[in-house]
């Protein structure tokens, strides 16, 4: 098999051949090197404060993606751990959370937090910028928040993902509108590509829209899809 995605610069050089992925240009570059420099606690603040949206609807958002007890979930791009401490106690004893990140302080914040909060069912997984380095089939829902515009390489991080998904498992991705004269000045020079775009993306890797849930999330600045395997 073999396919391209697109973008508002024209074709993104990643085709899979055979199910590999070859060498496609990053799209995002240096977006995460601001994380190598900020002391971690001005990421809890930032991440966990009530002037962000996604904060202040956290428990909407979590509801809306339909994590319940016994799921296997991955929360790829998990920061300060804020969703995976929600899904920790949603999935419950028999269920099993893995916290995906790219940058080791977040992994040892989350390790500790969810220690403090009595959670053994999460597990830290330092990926890369082309791997969330989770094994085959093996979660039910993987989860991006305010992630997507932070893939360098989002062709092979969309089929690592999908690699991870069991047949069933489903894919959410929460992240800014970019609509130019609406949104904010910042948002326009950080953010990539808009909702369209990242739909364009995804279904080209193999992915099929189930849910357009922005409305039922209470989010004005981000909106919420939900994709299938196809």
């Amino acid at each position: 098999m073999s396919s391209y995605w697109w973008s508002g610069t024209g074709a993104v050089a990643c085709v899979l051949v055979g199910g590999c992925v070859i060498p496609e240009r990053n799209m995002a570059p240096g977006i995460n090197d601001v994380y190598q420099t900020t002391e971690l606690a001005e990421w809890v603040e930032r991440f966990e404060g009530e002037s962000r949206e996604i904060y202040v609807n956290r428990e909407r958002v979590a509801s809306l993606t339909g994590v319940e007890q016994g799921m296997a979930v991955a929360d790829v791009g998990a920061g300060t751990g804020l969703f995976t401490e929600i899904f920790a106690e949603r999935v419950g004893p028999t269920g099993k959370v893995y916290a995906v990140d790219i940058l080791p302080d977040f992994m040892e914040h989350i390790d500790k937090r969810m220690r403090e909060a009595g959670h053994a069912n999460v597990e830290t997984v330092l990926c890369t910028a082309k791997s969330t380095n989770l094994p085959p089939q093996s979660v039910d829902l993987v989860f991006l928040c305010d992630v997507y515009h932070h893939l360098e390489y989002p062709g092979s991080s969309l089929a690592s993902i999908r690699r991870a998904l069991k047949p069933e498992g489903r894919l959410v991705v929460v992240d800014f509108q970019r609509i130019p004269g609406v949104s904010r000045d910042w948002i326009l020079k950080h953010v990539r590509a808009d909702e369209i775009t990242v739909i364009k993306e995804a279904m080209s890797m193999g992915f099929v829209v189930d849910e357009e849930l922005t409305a039922e999330s209470g989010l004005v600045e981000n909106y919420f899809v939900v994709f299938g395997k196809r």
